[in-house]
């Protein structure tokens, strides 16, 4: 038996070094943020390790919620907002700020400036995520992990 306090071994985000998130994900999840009523985040599940992955998931709440699947038993997951992980975080460009730009266009030249709008704002989020960012333990303590960007 040990002296250590009853934890999960892998169950503390302390362990977490660094994060790896790929750039779409991060587009991806401050679009739809943006875009819905919906909390989309990354989610970084248990058991941690040193270099943990952040994958997309719809976030419903506030805080940490207990592991799924039956992770690591105890442990929490860890979710990052996406504005989190960039360092430009300018204003998703809606249609009506579109047509207002061309207002002599006919519909389907609007709907083009409209998709090369959007597509620049996605190529600078993705041009813009930050190299480390601090995330939150059970405990309340939060700590800075580097942010390793793939894609």
């Amino acid at each position: 038996m040990s002296d250590e306090p009853d934890t999960v071994a892998g169950a503390d985000p302390k362990r977490i070094r660094s994060i790896a998130v790929h750039r779409e994900d991060v587009a991806n999840a401050l679009e739809a943020t943006l875009r819905s009523d919906r909390e989309i985040v990354l989610r970084v599940t248990p058991p941690f390790s040193g270099r943990m992955r952040a994958r997309l998931h719809s976030f419903e709440g506030g805080g940490s919620v207990p592991a799924e699947r039956g992770d690591t038993e105890g442990a929490a997951t860890i979710h990052i907002d996406p504005r989190d992980l960039i360092t430009d975080a300018t204003a998703y460009p809606e249609v009506d700020e579109t047509a207002v730009e061309y207002p002599d266009s006919d519909i389907e030249t609007r709907r083009e400036r409209h998709a090369e709008a959007v597509a620049s704002w996605r190529t600078r989020i993705r041009e813009s995520v930050v190299s480390s960012v601090a995330i939150e333990g059970d405990d309340g303590a939060v700590h800075e992990v580097d942010v390793t960007v793939l894609g």
